[in-house]
């Protein structure tokens, strides 16, 4: 299983599947993170916190607990 954490910078991946329950999981949804969409990884903060990526034509910062519960292909 590969997550969105794993990925390069300036590489755009799918999302397969989104891990985690409850209140997490709803917010990764709400930020346009769902099943099927292409994220594009831009930049990765020097320590890897936050990971900034673009998802449906806008740009989002997601920590790295949160890239971590985002399986992707």
């Amino acid at each position: 299983m590969k997550t969105l954490k794993e990925v390069k910078v300036g590489q755009t991946v799918t999302v397969v599947k989104l891990h985690g329950t409850g209140a997490v999981k709803r917010r990764i949804m709400d930020m346009g993170i769902t099943k099927g969409v292409e994220v594009y990884v831009r930049k990765v903060a020097p320590l890897g916190d936050p990971v900034e990526v673009t998802v449906r034509g806008y740009e989002l910062s997601l920590r790295k607990a949160d890239a971590e519960m985002i399986e992707i292909a």
